[in-house]
């Protein structure tokens, strides 16, 4: 029996099925990979510590961005669409930082970032960074590296979160306070000894004036009085299932357009009621998903 027609056969079949799972590898879109497994992040600062170990900056309240080299990613990994000119002179290492406007302008931030084409909005962004993903020395090393990095570029968009030492408790608390006071969020910690990690943890402290977290929009109740006929007060639910009201921290237009029920959001509190609620939950913002 002659097998070689078979055989042809066979080999032709083979080579379509090879080229048509390449065509369709090659046109079906790539989901973006998450950068923030790449990234390290901080924990909640903890009393007892030594001070001096540790540099201090402020938390910026901003939204993250990773410069892998070539092009600036969002937390979640999607590419963001800023303008050429903006990253031009960037350099080719890896740069960890805050995309940030200035203190209370979270939500420009953000809205500046978010839209899928470049535009002059960017103008007013800054790139602040923080740490050197690929550096392989300490972190009192990276400053350094950053210091010079920063010097020595041209670019406008390019800077450095101002990285401190201090020497007590009774000096950080000043500095937290002073932060508060200008409308910021808090200060990061960072272990001067500490080489790059990522993931979470206890080399990077966050501290803040308050706790934050982060609820599931179930209702909206009306308001009274002066906000008769707008927003009232958020329900919310706690991915524990704890379901509290959030009335307070709301601008006059977010009360005409409360965040939608399914949102999540992110709220600040002082502690704990006897009941396991938040203690004087205040309204912050609405999740960054980018």
């Amino acid at each position: 029996m002659n097998t070689q027609p078979i055989l042809g056969l066979f080999i032709c079949m083979f080579s379509f099925v090879c080229c048509q799972f390449i065509v369709q590898a090659k046109t079906e879109p790539i989901a973006p990979v998450s950068t923030s497994k790449r990234l390290q992040h901080g924990k909640m600062y903890r009393t007892g510590i030594n001070i001096s170990d540790y540099y201090v900056s402020e938390k910026l309240d901003g939204v993250r961005g990773y410069w892998d080299g070539g092009q600036l990613l969002s937390r979640a990994g999607n590419k963001l669409s800023a303008p050429k000119w903006f990253t031009e002179q960037f350099p080719t290492i890896a740069l960890d930082g805050e995309l940030w406007i200035a203190r209370g302008k979270f939500s420009e931030t953000l809205s500046v970032i978010s839209r899928n084409s470049a535009h002059q909005g960017w103008q007013n962004v800054r790139y602040m960074i923080f740490d050197l993903p690929a550096h392989q020395g300490t972190f009192a090393e990276r400053v350094t590296a950053m210091q010079q990095l920063v010097a020595d570029n041209d670019s406008p968009y390019l800077k450095m979160i101002e990285q401190i030492k201090l020497s007590s408790t009774d000096t950080l608390e000043n500095v937290l306070t002073k932060v508060i006071k200008l409308g910021g969020e808090g200060l990061m910690l960072h272990k001067q000894s500490a080489y790059y990690h990522p993931g979470r943890t206890d080399n990077l402290l966050k501290l803040k004036a308050f706790a934050d977290s982060e609820a599931k929009v179930i209702g909206h109740t009306p308001g009274k009085g002066k906000y008769s006929g707008l927003l009232g007060a958020l329900i919310v639910q706690t991915p524990k299932g704890t379901v509290f009201k959030i009335g307070s921290g709301f601008s006059d237009n977010q009360r005409r357009n409360p965040p939608a029920i399914g949102t999540v959001i992110s709220y600040k509190y002082w502690g704990f009621t006897r009941g396991g609620k938040p203690r004087f939950a205040t309204f912050m913002r609405i999740r960054n998903s980018l």
